[in-house]
C-alpha cells in the first residue's frame, strides 16, 4: 500500500511543478507585447483628446503654442509657398523654409489628417527612445557588472539584472503619457516633431552612428538653434564610450558638412529666412508671454539695456554652463546631454511644454541615482502647483482682469526654479554615486561625520 501510495504521488507532484512553472513561460510575451500596448494605449488617448472640444483651448494656450512652434502659422507659411509669396516679408512664419516643405510633405502622405501626423511623430519618439534607452542601459549594466571591483557596503545601488527592462518601460511611458508631451501633441505643436529628431539624436549616439546622430543633431539645430551646444556631449560619448577618436573628429566634421547642407538649400528656398528665424530667437521681439524667463524682463526693461541683457540671457542659455559642466561629467556624456537639456528648457528664448517634457522622460536613465536624491518631492510638488496654477492666472489675468503679469510670472518662475532644482539634484546624485562607487558609503574623516559638497 506504501509503494502504491509513492506512485500515485509522484505524478501529481510533476503536475504541481508544471503548473508552477507555466506562468512563467506565459510572462515572456506579455513583456514583450508591453510596449506596443503602451504605444496603442498613448494613441487611443491622443486622438481622443484631439477630437474632444478641449483641443482648441490646449493648442491656443501660451504654455503649448509660441510663435517658434505654432501649426497654426506653419499652415500660413505653406499656403503662402503655394503661391510663390515669401512668408518671411512679414512676421508671422519662423520656422525655416525646409522644416516648412518637410511638414507639408508628411501631411500630405499622412492623407492630410494632422491627427495622424502629430501621433505618428509622438509615437516614433517613444519607439526611438525605447531603443535608444535599451542600448544604454545594457552598457550600463556591463559596465558595472563586475561587482568585486565596488566597496562591499555599495552593492545595493548597482544595477541588478532587471535594470534595462525596467528603465526601458519606464522611460517609454514617461515619453507617452507624460502631461507636458501629451498637451504638446493634443495642441499641435512642432515641437513633438523637433523632439523626434532629439529622439533620432539620441538613438544615434547611444549606438554610435555617426552619420545619424550628427544628421539628426544639425536638423535640430538649424530648427531652434540651441542645440547646436549638444556637439561638444557628442563628440565626448564618441571618445570616451565608444572609445574611437576617429568617429569623435568624424562626427564634428559630418555635424559641420550638414549644418552647410541644410543652410544652403534654405537659402534656395528663401534667401532672408534668416532674420526671422535665427534672428527672431536671439533678439527675442515677440514679447508675448509664455512659460520662460524672457518676455517679463524685457517687457519692464528700458531700451537701452536692451543689448546687454540679450547678450547676457542668451550667453546664460547656450555656452555659460557648457564648458564647467563638459570639463566636470566628460566621462559621462550622457549624464551631460540630459543635463544640457534640461538647460535648454529652461533658459530658451520661447520654451513650451514640450521641452520639459521630453527632457523629463530621460530620467528613468538614471534609476540608480534616485536614492540620491534629496529634491525630488519638492521638485515634483512644484511642478505640479505651477503647472495647475498658469493656465487659472493666465484666465485671471488675460480674461477676467483681476490679475496682472506679475501673477503670472510668479508662476513661471517658479516654474524655473523646480527645473533648476531638479538638474542640480541630478547632477549632484551623479557625484555622490561616483564618490560612493570609489570610497565608500563610509564618510567619516578622522573619526567624525564628513560632508559631501561640490567644490
Amino acid at each position: 500500500m506504501v509503494e502504491a501510495y509513492k506512485q500515485t504521488r509522484k505524478p501529481a507532484l510533476k503536475s504541481a511543478k508544471m503548473r508552477k512553472q507555466q506562468p512563467k513561460n506565459e510572462s515572456k510575451p506579455s513583456c514583450a507585447a508591453a510596449p506596443v500596448t503602451l504605444l496603442v494605449i498613448a494613441a487611443v488617448l491622443r486622438y481622443l483628446l484631439m477630437t474632444s472640444k478641449y483641443q482648441g483651448i490646449i493648442a491656443n494656450h501660451v504654455t503649448i503654442s509660441t510663435p517658434l512652434n505654432s501649426w497654426k502659422r506653419v499652415l500660413e507659411g505653406s499656403f503662402l509657398f503655394s503661391k510663390d509669396i515669401n512668408p518671411y516679408d512679414g512676421d508671422r512664419l519662423h520656422e525655416m523654409p525646409l522644416a516648412v516643405k518637410f511638414y507639408q510633405m508628411v501631411y500630405e502622405c499622412m492623407f492630410k489628417n494632422v491627427y495622424f501626423m502629430f501621433i505618428a511623430f509622438d509615437l516614433g519618439t517613444g519607439v526611438l527612445l525605447y531603443f535608444a534607452t535599451k542600448r544604454y542601459a545594457k552598457l550600463f549594466l556591463e559596465e558595472h557588472q563586475e561587482k568585486g571591483r565596488f566597496p562591499k557596503d555599495v552593492q545595493e545601488y548597482l544595477p541588478r539584472e532587471d535594470f534595462p527592462d525596467k528603465v526601458t518601460i519606464y522611460v517609454l511611458m514617461s515619453i507617452l503619457f507624460n502631461p507636458y508631451s501629451l498637451l504638446g501633441c493634443v495642441g499641435f505643436s512642432t515641437m513633438g516633431i523637433h523632439n523626434f529628431f532629439l529622439s533620432l539624436f539620441i538613438f544615434g549616439m547611444v549606438f554610435g552612428n555617426v552619420l545619424i546622430s550628427s544628421f539628426a543633431l544639425a536638423i535640430c539645430s538649424c530648427v531652434s538653434l540651441y542645440p547646436v551646444i549638444l556637439i561638444l556631449p557628442l563628440i565626448t560619448y564618441f571618445a570616451k564610450v565608444h572609445k574611437s577618436q576617429l568617429k569623435a573628429a568624424s562626427v564634428a566634421v559630418s555635424f559641420i558638412a550638414f549644418l552647410i547642407l541644410i543652410t544652403w538649400c534654405n537659402t534656395k528656398l528663401s534667401f532672408n529666412f534668416a532674420a526671422n528665424v535665427y534672428g527672431f530667437i536671439l533678439s527675442v521681439p515677440d514679447l508675448q508671454p509664455n512659460i520662460g524667463l524672457f518676455w517679463y524682463f524685457f517687457t519692464e526693461m528700458f531700451d537701452h539695456f536692451r543689448e546687454l541683457f540679450i547678450y547676457s540671457f542668451q550667453i546664460n542659455a547656450t555656452i555659460l554652463y557648457l564648458v564647467p559642466l563638459s570639463i566636470r561629467f566628460r566621462n559621462t556624456p550622457f549624464v551631460l546631454t540630459v543635463a544640457l537639456l534640461f538647460l535648454i528648457a529652461i533658459f530658451k528664448s520661447y520654451p513650451c511644454s514640450s521641452d520639459l517634457g521630453f527632457a523629463l522622460s530621460l530620467l528613468p536613465n538614471f534609476l540608480h541615482l534616485f536614492s540620491f536624491c534629496q529634491q525630488g518631492f519638492v521638485v515634483g510638488v512644484i511642478l505640479l502647483i505651477t503647472s495647475s496654477l498658469a493656465p487659472v492666472l493666465w484666465h485671471l489675468w488675460i480674461y477676467n482682469a483681476s490679475a496682472n503679469a506679475n501673477f503670472y510670472f510668479g508662476v513661471t518662475l517658479a516654474y524655473a526654479i523646480a527645473q533648476i532644482f531638479l538638474v542640480t539634484d541630478i547632477l549632484f546624485a551623479q557625484t555622490k554615486w561616483e564618490f560612493s562607487l570609489k570610497h565608500g558609503k563610509d564618510t567619516k574623516i578622522d573619526g567624525e561625520e564628513g560632508v559631501l559638497s561640490l567644490e
